[in-house]
């Protein structure tokens, strides 16, 4: 079993052998063991509070493998609002209730929520089930990684 311990910088010129999606929940877990797609158990043991990203480069401790970290596509619904005011609106209200939330100009992204749909969709926005890679915010101190 191979075991991952550190981030390699950016722009490494690493050869990756290894892929391993990840939900955006998952790519939460400093310390946890995976099945990549090809049936490898890998093993992450990373800081504490490290949160992953689409793209990330990972060492194995001893062998110096590396894997490369993939957003998986898992269920979100994709909000989106005739004025840009109508998205921010959403966003402070779902900031507010401290949900994990993509942010971009022309949507907001979420794990899917019935109570939080029926909010947004009174609020005048449309919101849209679908299963696509889910890649919120880090915050405000999620500083301890360099992208």
């Amino acid at each position: 079993m191979l075991t991952f311990t550190q981030r390699k910088p950016p722009n490494s010129d690493a050869v990756v052998t290894l892929t391993l999606a990840l939900t955006a929940e998952e790519r939460t877990r400093s310390r946890h063991r995976f099945k990549t797609e090809d049936g490898q158990t890998v093993c992450l043991r990373l800081p504490r509070g490290m949160v992953l990203q689409n793209g990330d480069i990972l060492q194995d401790e001893t062998t110096n493998s590396m894997i490369r970290i993939i957003a998986k596509p898992e269920p979100v619904f994709t909000v989106t609002a005739q004025t840009a005011l109508l998205l921010l609106r959403a966003a402070y209200h779902l900031g507010n209730r401290h949900v994990p939330i993509e942010i971009t100009a022309d949507y907001l992204r979420l794990s899917p929520d019935l109570v939080l749909r029926t909010m947004l969709e009174k609020l005048g926005l449309k919101v849209h089930e679908e299963v696509l890679p889910f890649q919120p915010e880090r915050g405000a101190y999620g500083h301890n990684h360099t992208h």
